[in-house]
C-alpha cells in the first residue's frame, strides 16, 4: 500500500490565506441586476410585496421565489472542533465557513455558517427553530456528544426541513459504502460477520445504526468505549450507549478482536495492536479511521496480514473514508425534491450508490479528472476518488429517487436523465480540469523553473509546487534573497528547494555557447552579447535551461509585462514548426468555460492566421477534455453590419471550410450570439450560436480588454494566458498573478513537457 507525503504549508501561510483580500472564506453575491431604480424597485420595494403575499398564502412558494431551497445553514456551537475539543463558538468561524465553502465547491449549494455561542441544548433547539424557515436544510457540525443527539432529534421532529449532523451520518454513510465493497471482494455475507467498534462517540454510534440497517445483526456488534466492552447490564450506560449493549462475556478490546471479521476504529492512534490484528478473521477488514494518526497503519497491518483490507480517514493511503464523498451530494439531491428531511432509507441509498460507483469501470473522462491513473475496484480501491466527477450525477439521483419513492419528498423529478444531466453542469470544469493535470504530473515530477525566484508570490507558488509534490521547482536569482524571502513567508530559510543564477559558471558557460550559436547569424550577436544577457536576464537564463535539457518546463513574467517576458524567451526558443504561436485562456463563469484566443501575441492577425489560431485551439481544448465548437467573433453577425474590420474574420472562415477539420466552427457572430442560447431561434442555420466554448477574436486588443474585464469585474475563473505553439513548454503569468494562478500554470508546463512532442536543438 503506497503512502504519499501530504502537502505542507505554515502556519503563517494558513493566516495569511484567511486574511488576505477580505478576511475569511465567504462573500454574499446577489443573483440579479441590481442597475437600475427599476431593478431595485423590483428587488425591494414595490415589488417584492408580490411574492410576499405569495408566500403568505402559500409557503411552498418560498422555494420558487426565495433561494431557500438551495440554502444550507452550517451550524455549531465550537464545543467539539475537529479533534481540537471545546473552543468555543466563535473560534469554530474558519471550519463552518470551511464547510460552506465545500457545499458550494462539490455540489453548487449555497450556505452561511451559523456560531451559536451556547453549550445549553435546548437553547441550541430553539434558535435553530426559529431561524429554519429561512434555510432548505440543516447541516450540524462539531457538536460534542450526548447534546448532539439531542439537538438532532429534537430538531428532525420539530422541522419540515432536513437536519443533517455530519460528523455522525456522513462518516457511516461512506464506511457503510466501503463496508458493502470491501465484503463483496472477501466473499463476505453482512448478516454472518462479526464486527468490532472501537469508539463510542457520535460517529461510532452512526455507524453502528447504519450497519444495522444495512444487514448487520445488533448482536454481531461489539462497541467499546474508554471503559471497555458496551454490554448488558454495566452500570452507568446512557440511554445511547445502551443501544449497542449486547450480551457477550467480552470485556476489553483484546477479547473482542478474536475472531472478529471487521474492526471500525473512531477512536486514538495506537489502540490496535499488531498481536490483535493477528487473532482477526481471514481477510479481516480493517478501518483505522482516528485522525489525524489512524489506530494502526497499514504499514504496521501489512507486516503481519496480507490478506487484510484496509481504509483510513487519512488522504496518503488508498481507501480514505472521507465525508466529502457524502454529505454535499446527499444535501444536493435532498434539496432538489424539496425533502422533509434526511430518512434512513436515503442514508442506505447514499452508501449503495457510493459501493456501486466504485465497482464500475472508470471511463477517460474521470481517468483524465484523476490525473491518468484508472483504478480497479479491488483492495486498494474500495471507496471512489474525492475528484470523481461522476459524484455528483449519481449520488443525487439515488438520494432523490429514495426521498421520492418513501414520500418524504415535496417535488418529484420527472426525467431522471435529465436531471443527471443538469446535476454534471453544477461542477466548475476548471476545477476537475486542474486537478486531472495536478494528479497526472504527479507521478512525473518534471523539473519546472520558477524564473522570478525572488518574487513572493512566485516564491510561494514553487513551495507549494514542491510540497504538494507536483514536481521538482527550480529557483533563478539570489541564493541570501530568495533565503530571506524564505523566512519572511515563515519556513527554514534552509528550506530543501534548488536555487540557480549565473554565478553557476559551468551552466552559464553552457548557455551562452546555446545562444551564440543561435543568434550569431540570425541577430548578428557576439559571444559578450549572449553572455551578457545570461547573466543579466533571468527568464533568458530560465528559457535556456529548458532549451539545453536542465528542466522541463518554466513559468515566468509575474514581475514584467508579457509581452517582455515574450520577446525574451522566443530570443531563445521559437514556435513549433507548422505551428503558430499565439495566447489562449480559460475563462470560467458559473460553470461555462470557454477559452478565448489570441490574447496576447498576435495585434492584427491576418486571415489566415485566425484560421491556424483556431485550429491549434481546437486541438487544445480537446486535450482539456472539451469538444471544440468555434466561433470567430466581431461586433457583426452574418455581415450585419458590413465594416472594413469583419471582413478578415469572414475570409477567415471561408479559409477554415476549404480545409478538413474535425470541429464545429461558424462566424462572424458577435459574442452575445455565440454564447446566449435565446440566440437559436434566430440563427437556427447554425450549429456554434450558443454554444460556442472557443472564440477566435479579431485582435489582441479586444481579446485582452475582454478576458481582463471579465476576470476583474465578473464571477470568474481565468487561466492563462497559455502559451501555445511555443517550441518548448514555458508559460508566462500575467503581471502580478496571485500564487494560485503561477501554480496553475507551472502544472500546466509540467503536463505540457510529457504529453506534447517538442523537438529540442
Amino acid at each position: 500500500m503506497k503512502k504519499t507525503k501530504v502537502d505542507h504549508y505554515t502556519d503563517k501561510e494558513a493566516l495569511e490565506f484567511h486574511s488576505h483580500k477580505k478576511p475569511g472564506k465567504l462573500e454574499i453575491i446577489a443573483s440579479k441586476n441590481m442597475i437600475t431604480k427599476r431593478d431595485l424597485a423590483l428587488a425591494y420595494s414595490p415589488g417584492v410585496a408580490v411574492p410576499v403575499k405569495k408566500i403568505s398564502e402559500n409557503p411552498e412558494a418560498a422555494y420558487d421565489y426565495t433561494s431557500k431551497g438551495n440554502l444550507v445553514a452550517v451550524i455549531s456551537n465550537g464545543s467539539a472542533i475537529l479533534g481540537m475539543g471545546n473552543l468555543g463558538a466563535l473560534a469554530s468561524k474558519p471550519v463552518m465557513e470551511g464547510k460552506a465553502v465545500l457545499f458550494k465547491r462539490f455540489a453548487d449549494i449555497d450556505s452561511i455558517d451559523l456560531e451559536i455561542d451556547s453549550t445549553n441544548s435546548n437553547e441550541i433547539i430553539n434558535s435553530i427553530k426559529n431561524f429554519a424557515p429561512s434555510f432548505g436544510g440543516i447541516n450540524l457540525e462539531d457538536i460534542a456528544a450526548p447534546d448532539c443527539f439531542v439537538i438532532e432529534e429534537k430538531l428532525k421532529e420539530i422541522l419540515d426541513i432536513p437536519v443533517f449532523h455530519d460528523d455522525q451520518h456522513g462518516t457511516a454513510i461512506i464506511t457503510t459504502a466501503a463496508l458493502i465493497n470491501a465484503l463483496d471482494i472477501n466473499k463476505k455475507k453482512i448478516d454472518k460477520i462479526k464486527v468490532v467498534v472501537n469508539g463510542a462517540g457520535a460517529s461510532a454510534m452512526a455507524c453502528a445504526n447504519l450497519f444495522k440497517r444495512s444487514g448487520v445483526p445488533q448482536k454481531n456488534i461489539t462497541m467499546i468505549d474508554r471503559s471497555g466492552v458496551i454490554y448488558r447490564g454495566r452500570n452507568k450506560l446512557n440511554q445511547w450507549k445502551s443501544a449497542h449493549a449486547i450480551k457477550t462475556s467480552d470485556r476489553t478490546l483484546e477479547d473482542a478482536i478474536n475472531k472478529a471479521d471487521v474492526f471500525l476504529g473512531l477512536s486514538a492512534k495506537g489502540a490496535l495492536t499488531k498481536n490483535m490484528v493477528k487473532k482477526m478473521a481471514k481477510n479481516p477488514i480493517i478501518f483505522a479511521c482516528a485522525n489525524p494518526d489512524p489506530e494502526i497503519t497499514p504499514e504496521e497491518v501489512e507486516e503481519i496480514r496480507k490478506d487484510a483490507i484496509i481504509a483510513t480517514g487519512r488522504s496518503d493511503y488508498p481507501n480514505q473514508v472521507n465525508n466529502l464523498i457524502g454529505f454535499p451530494y446527499i444535501f444536493r439531491g435532498a434539496l432538489d425534491v424539496r425533502s422533509k428531511t434526511i430518512n434512513e432509507e436515503m442514508k442506505v441509498a447514499a452508501a449503495n450508490a457510493i459501493a456501486k460507483l466504485a465497482r464500475e469501470d472508470v471511463p477517460d473522462e474521470v481517468v483524465a479528472a484523476m490525473g491518468g491513473e484508472r483504478p480497479h475496484y479491488g483492495k486498494d480501491y474500495i471507496i471512489p476518488s474525492t475528484f470523481d466527477p461522476r459524484l455528483i450525477s449519481i449520488i443525487p439521483v439515488a438520494v432523490a429517487k429514495a426521498a421520492i419513492k418513501t414520500g418524504v419528498a415535496r417535488k418529484k423529478i420527472e426525467n431522471f436523465d435529465l436531471y443527471q444531466e443538469q446535476l454534471k453542469q453544477r461542477l466548475d470544469p476548471t476545477v476537475t480540469i486542474m486537478q486531472g493535470i495536478n494528479n497526472y504530473i504527479k507521478k512525473t515530477q518534471k523539473k519546472i523553473v520558477f524564473a522570478d525566484g525572488e518574487d513572493e508570490n512566485t516564491l510561494k507558488a514553487a513551495i507549494a509546487f514542491k510540497n504538494s509534490k507536483l514536481g521538482i521547482p527550480i529557483l533563478v536569482g539570489k541564493k541570501e534573497k530568495i533565503k530571506e524571502q524564505i523566512k519572511k513567508i515563515g519556513y527554514n530559510e534552509n528550506f530543501d528547494i534548488e536555487i540557480v543564477n549565473s554565478k553557476d559558471t559551468l551552466k552559464r558557460e553552457k548557455y551562452v555557447k546555446y545562444l551564440f550559436k543561435k543568434l550569431q547569424r540570425e541577430q548578428g550577436f557576439l559571444e559578450w552579447d549572449c553572455d551578457r544577457l545570461v547573466r543579466n536576464d533571468r527568464v533568458i537564463w530560465a528559457s535556456c535551461m529548458v532549451a539545453c535539457g536542465d528542466a522541463d518546463g518554466a513559468v515566468t513574467g509575474n514581475t514584467r509585462r508579457f509581452g517582455e517576458s515574450l520577446k525574451k524567451i522566443t530570443q531563445v526558443i521559437k514556435a513549433r514548426p507548422g505551428e503558430i504561436m499565439f495566447g489562449l485562456n480559460m475563462v470560467v463563469h458559473k460553470g461555462k468555460t470557454i477559452f478565448v484566443g489570441d490574447t496576447s501575441v498576435h495585434e492584427y492577425p491576418s486571415s489566415e492566421q485566425l484560421t491556424e489560431i483556431a485550429i491549434s485551439s481546437a486541438r487544445v481544448v480537446r486535450m482539456f477534455g472539451f469538444d471544440p465548437k468555434v466561433a470567430f467573433v466581431s461586433h457583426s453577425t452574418f455581415g450585419q453590419p458590413i465594416t472594413s474590420r469583419t471582413k478578415h474574420i469572414k475570409e477567415a472562415v471561408d479559409i477554415l471550410k476549404k480545409k478538413n477539420v474535425n470541429f464545429e466552427f461558424d462566424g462572424d457572430m458577435q459574442p452575445d450570439v455565440a454564447l446566449n442560447e435565446e440566440y437559436k431561434n434566430l440563427y437556427p442555420f447554425s450549429k456554434i450560436v450558443g454554444n460556442a466554448n472557443i472564440l477566435i477574436m479579431p485582435g489582441q486588443h479586444s481579446a485582452a480588454i475582454s478576458y481582463k474585464m471579465l476576470k476583474t469585474f465578473g464571477d470568474t475563473k481565468v487561466i492563462g494566458p497559455l502559451l501555445i505553439g511555443l517550441g518548448l513548454p514555458i508559460e508566462i503569468a500575467p503581471l502580478r498573478s496571485s500564487t494560485s494562478e503561477i501554480i496553475n500554470l507551472a502544472s500546466i508546463a509540467a503536463y505540457s513537457a510529457d504529453v506534447i512532442e517538442y523537438k529540442k536543438d
